[in-house]
């Protein structure tokens, strides 16, 4: 679910939402770790300046904790397949 929420929330962000692609890693049963891919260009936009972006979709994703009780690690690379 929250995977699902990132790709499309990434996709409004970035000027080639083709190349979006999230992947969840399911460490164990209170801990995911989510990778999202973006084409090099987007990363800047992803991650905002000084890191704004991303900590506000990290913030957001933290308060799902408060309901599911799992714990997320989200991380941006470039994607190596453009």
């Amino acid at each position: 679910m929250i995977d699902k929420f990132l790709k499309e929330f990434v996709k409004l962000i970035v000027e080639n939402a083709d190349a979006v692609r999230v992947e969840a890693n399911e460490i164990d049963e209170t801990f995911s770790e989510i990778t999202i891919y973006v084409d090099k260009a987007d990363t800047g936009k992803v991650i905002g300046k000084d890191g704004k972006v991303i900590n506000a979709v990290k913030t957001l994703i933290a308060a799902c904790k408060a309901k599911s009780g799992k714990s997320y690690r989200i991380n941006i690379k470039p994607n190596d397949e453009s």
